[in-house]
């Protein structure tokens, strides 16, 4: 519809309310009044004309109309009511009219325009989707993020979909129709509703369903012969875009099955020492650093410093940061948290006020390889930001740990301990208004090294997928989770705190393998193969977040916990110099028994022993 024609339909239907409103106010148009309607109908006439104009109500495109667009009618129909009965104050003696008139024909007015609008979208939906030709979808959700995709899908029929129905347990919602398509029933009924309506694909749109659900629907779409996608998890949805739109529906995901509930975090506290600050993060191009970047650049930092010593992988993060966030200042700088010179040279040049400290090896069967080296980046390096924190009066220092630190068995566990102590040695001698705490969690999902990255290499060239054994469990949390709970972790703040991140059920690492499988398209052992290779060095068959005879108390997110951890032995500085010499000679033996002396509980691995935990 023409830009003219929308202008004179909505002043004819402005002017045509006040008509109505007369009508309403005196039950009719008695003679008598017929000069005073017609003098009010050509006053109000240019104001009304004015007003659409100005508000742009001829702009609007009726056939996606939506909520802002309503506000904006709203407001334009507000403002002549207004003008129009202060008007009446002034004239209405003159004209002879009620003084409600203007009221009732602001009402009148916004009904009209409103309906009238209303019907234009849907006869454009309808019009749209009886002529629409696409994959038939189901979609699973009859929720706001269910209609919202619906809705985007009757829009764009150039996305190739065609929507045909909704499945939702609610029982409330069943029989009901949204857009026009029928909510047929609960979830057990997909297969039925797949044949009934010849749907040829799932469409998951539940971004809060934890992940048994999404497993569930999953394995009722492979029931059906049918495939299955989704919508991204809910924080994926807030980080990235206010709406739900066709462009952010994606295939299933390992994550996805694994789903948890939404961390719900204190903003304002994590706003409290990020917003306006300068922070540091080490090991930026990695995979949590990386993430912790994303999550910082959210609450308005300063300035954010990119401190890592992999060229590559700072070159895509700053890349992906000038298209993501391009009002972000950001400097990047290649350092190595070893380098104790350049590491002082950057703090007194860039003044950091919270250092996030993500730089480590973390590989276990690599460090046991190489325990000088996991010494030198995970130990010192800690150690060389620790002090530097503490010489340039740091507000925050938040160190990433990891549930092998527990209780370790391997050179890097050990390593990642002492780490944790060096932190609480260095908050014994900070100010009264620093904090330096660590965080320790689990596996994330995706991260580099990680098994499902390996895992999905080995499916896509068809190989047999490499377990190490059938039994061994470990903890998971997606990289986003994990960043956002570490930022949480950090507003807590304390003096050598630290704290465990809610990492939920332990996982069978041949479950994962099965469901990765399956998400390919394909069946485990019959497809694809899945062969136990052994626990490799250092290994645990399972990962504790915390030693048992210490345990953990609350903390004020329902998601941390602060874990009771022995203090820094007194000797603490001496027995850390008797490692970092051991490193020195690069003799593997005496590098584990200055482990030991420092982490009493560190069980160094034995060739052929399986590890419980």
């Amino acid at each position: 519809m023409r830009t003219p024609l929308k202008f004179a339909i909505d002043v004819f239907l402005w002017a045509l309310a006040g008509f109505l409103a007369f009508g309403l106010r005196l039950e009719g148009w008695p003679a008598p009044y017929w000069k005073t309607i017609l003098y009010y109908l050509l006053l109000s006439l240019p104001v009304k004309s004015i007003l659409v104009w100005a508000y742009g109500l001829h702009l609007q495109a009726w056939s996606r109309f939506g909520f802002r667009d309503l506000w904006r009618l709203g407001q334009a129909v507000a403002v002549g009511t207004l003008l129009h009965f202060l008007g009446t104050l002034l004239l209405g003696e003159t004209l002879g009219m009620p003084r409600s008139v203007p009221l009732l024909e602001g009402g009148v007015a916004f009904l009209l325009m409103g309906v009238v609008r209303f019907l234009v979208r849907r006869y454009w939906e309808r019009t749209r989707a009886s002529g629409a030709e696409g994959i038939r979808v189901l979609i699973v959700g009859a929720g706001d993020a269910g209609s919202m995709v619906a809705r985007e899908l009757l829009r764009h029929p150039e996305a190739g979909f065609l929507p045909v129905g909704f499945l939702d347990d609610d029982p409330n919602k069943r029989g009901q129709t949204l857009m026009g398509l029928k909510v047929w029933g609960p979830l057990d009924q997909l297969p039925a509703a797949v044949r009934a309506l010849g749907a040829e694909e799932v469409l998951i749109a539940m971004p809060s369903a934890p992940g048994s659900v999404v497993r569930k629907v999953v394995e009722l779409a492979r029931q059906a012969g049918v495939r299955y996608r989704i919508l991204p998890a809910l924080y994926e949805v807030v980080s990235n875009s206010k709406e739900i739109t066709a462009s952010q529906i994606r295939e299933v995901r390992l994550e996805d099955l694994l789903r948890r509930e939404p961390v719900k975090l204190d903003v304002a506290a994590i706003a409290s020492y990020l917003q306006d600050r300068v922070v540091m993060v080490t090991g930026a191009g990695g995979s949590i650093g990386s993430e912790i970047v994303r999550q910082v650049a959210r609450f308005a930092p300063k300035q954010v410093l990119l401190v890592g010593k992999g060229e590559n992988s700072l070159f895509l993060l700053e890349e992906e940061l000038k298209d993501r966030f391009p009002s972000l200042f950001y400097k990047v700088l290649v350092a190595d948290v070893r380098d104790r010179e350049r590491m002082d040279y950057l703090f007194r040049t860039y003044q950091p006020e919270v250092v996030f400290h993500a730089a480590a090896h973390k590989h276990v069967p690599m460090m046991e390889a190489n325990p000088d080296e996991a010494v030198f980046n995970n130990v010192v390096g800690t150690r060389n930001v620790v002090q530097l924190c503490l010489d340039y009066g740091v507000e925050r220092l938040v160190n990433i740990s990891t549930d092998k630190a527990v209780n370790p068995t391997s050179v890097m566990g050990a390593s990642k301990r002492v780490a944790e102590m060096v932190v609480a040695w260095g908050a014994s001698r900070a100010g009264v208004q620093q904090h330096l705490v660590s965080v320790r969690f689990g596996n994330v999902l995706g991260s580099r090294g990680s098994v499902v990255p390996i895992f999905m290499e080995q499916i896509r060239n068809r190989k047999p997928v490499t377990v190490t054994h059938p039994e061994v469990k470990r903890y998971f949390m997606t990289i986003p989770e994990a960043a956002q709970l570490v930022l949480q972790a950090g507003g807590l703040g304390g003096k050598g705190t630290v704290y465990v991140l809610d990492m939920g059920e332990p996982i069978r690492i041949v479950d994962l393998a099965q469901d990765l499988i399956r998400l390919a398209g394909l069946e485990p052992e019959r497809d694809i193969p899945i062969i136990f290779t052994g626990l490799r060095p250092g290994e645990k068959l399972f990962e504790e977040l915390l030693t048992a005879e210490d345990g953990v108390v609350d903390s004020p997110h329902p998601k941390i916990f602060v874990a009771r951890i022995n203090g820094v032995p007194e000797d603490f500085e001496d027995l850390l110099e008797d490692l970092l010499q051991a490193a020195r000679s690069r003799d593997g033996a005496r590098i584990r028994e200055a482990f030991r002396r420092l982490v009493p509980t560190y069980k160094p691995y034995v060739p052929g022993k399986t590890i419980v935990a």
